[in-house]
């Protein structure tokens, strides 16, 4: 039996993930717009043998402008032209199945299936601000189930758009037919959401579909991962909430007929990286004293449905919070931070300093032998089979992540020298799915 190894996924994020990375003298403030920014990002990742890159999305101004880099390229079109600068990593786009429309969604990743090689992978997110849904004509957010009934329907109509073409069905031939109509099917979906004919106007893409990624962990997320996704990104704090989490979804998708390694679970983590403990304290240290807190708070105010202000910070949370149920919003990320904030007894400061670095993630501090260590400890001891790599400062962070924590682990034996396949599937272990109409269901064109 082959060992099992890690797979990793950089998460990318203009200057860094950690909040006050573009302050740092040494970072580009307008690195967001920067082709070439990315692409030596990308390059960095390929260097690793990274399975993936991920670029995050959300229709919205996110930040305010006054306090931190708010820009969000549409990332397709930057995984596009990151395509043509890399040959074997996987490029991972987040999309909204609240704000897009099926055929257009699964037009662009199937462009960017076949352009990249097969190496498209889309991130299924019901995105959950009230500002995004005023963007697109609501007056508020819709509820959270039925962002996620929506959601999947919308992976429904999509993986049949893309399963639309027989992997055949072109034929090229110069004395007969171009493509085999009898191949190419009409979806005639109709849904509680959604009515779509089809067929796409591509055919299908080297990888069938594009990897599907999902990133919720409330319960309808795990619900919606378990019946679709085949790569999770998820936050988790401790290793016994990593375990917990890891085991419920792998329990979740054998519940509904899947093979638990059908899903790949990668928890965050922040890794600040020195070759000392105390170079690595000194960095975490300039990056804390940084921060706005006057920004931070209203993030996190946002974050649990509550007011706070400068006569908040070195209190705790208050006892009448609201519930989760009464959260519209993330839920998962509430239930997140209310817990480390009561299980480690902190103060709304030191909320922030913790939150700083991922939004939730695992932050961890140290060399790379230490990071590799808690990578090792997780991996062996059932909470990830693999993990999202958010350093919290580009490009440096990632650059000392490939040059000095992938050797350790690639010696260790625990993560690849070089990459085996050529698709993002094949990184991921994962089979080239069978398509829905080949094995007889649906219409043919009429001929």
């Amino acid at each position: 039996m082959s060992q099992r190894r890690l797979h990793l996924n950089a998460f990318l994020m203009n200057a860094g993930h950690h909040e006050a990375a573009w302050r740092l003298p040494e970072s580009d403030p307008f690195a967001a717009t920067r082709l070439d920014h990315y692409v030596h990002l990308a390059q960095a990742a390929e260097r690793g043998t990274f399975d993936s890159l991920f670029l995050a999305d959300s229709p919205v101004l996110r930040a305010d402008v006054g306090q931190r880099p708010a820009v969000a390229l549409e990332p397709t079109l930057l995984l596009t032209a990151l395509a043509s600068a890399t040959s074997r990593i996987g490029l991972i786009a987040t999309a909204s199945t609240t704000y897009e429309q099926p055929y257009n969604l699964a037009r662009r990743f199937s462009a960017l299936d076949h352009l990249s090689g097969g190496r498209a992978g889309w991130n299924i997110v019901t995105n959950a601000t009230v500002e995004a849904a005023r963007n697109f004509g609501f007056d508020d957010l819709p509820a959270h189930d039925l962002r996620y009934r929506r959601a999947a329907e919308f992976v429904e109509v999509a993986s049949k758009l893309w399963d639309s073409w027989e992997d055949d069905a072109q034929v090229g031939d110069k004395d007969g037919a171009w493509a085999d109509a009898a191949k190419v099917h009409p979806i005639r979906h109709r849904g509680e959401f959604f009515g779509v004919d089809g067929p796409l106007n591509a055919p299908r893409s080297p990888q069938g579909r594009p990897l599907l990624v999902q990133a919720g962990s409330s319960e309808d997320g795990k619900d919606l991962a378990a019946r679709y996704a085949e790569a999770v990104f998820t936050a988790q704090q401790t290793l016994n909430d990593g375990k917990a989490f890891y085991a419920d979804l792998k329990q979740r998708a054998a519940e509904r007929g899947r093979e638990p390694d059908e899903i790949k679970i990668l928890p965050g983590i922040v890794p600040v990286i020195g070759s000392t403990e105390s170079e690595a304290q000194r960095k975490d240290s300039e990056l804390t004293e940084r921060i706005v807190h006057g920004y931070a708070l209203a993030r996190l105010a946002d974050t649990l449905g509550i007011e706070l202000g400068e006569r908040d910070l070195d209190r705790p949370l208050p006892d009448d919070l609201p519930g989760e149920e009464r959260i519209e919003t993330a839920k998962s990320r509430y239930a997140l931070v209310v817990d480390l904030a009561r299980r480690e007894k902190l103060t709304v400061r030191q909320i922030i300093h913790r939150l700083g670095g991922g939004r939730g993630h695992r932050t961890f501090t140290g060399t790379p032998e230490q990071v590799a260590d808690t990578i090792e400890h997780w991996f062996t001891a059932g909470a990830a089979d693999g993990f999202n790599i958010m350093p919290a400062v580009l490009p440096s962070g990632l650059d000392e992540f490939v040059d000095h924590v992938v050797p350790i682990l690639r010696a260790r034996g625990l993560f690849r020298s070089d990459y085996s396949g050529s698709t993002l599937r094949e990184h991921y272990g994962l089979a080239r799915p069978a398509n829905r109409f080949a094995a007889g269901e649906g219409t043919a064109l009429p001929r």
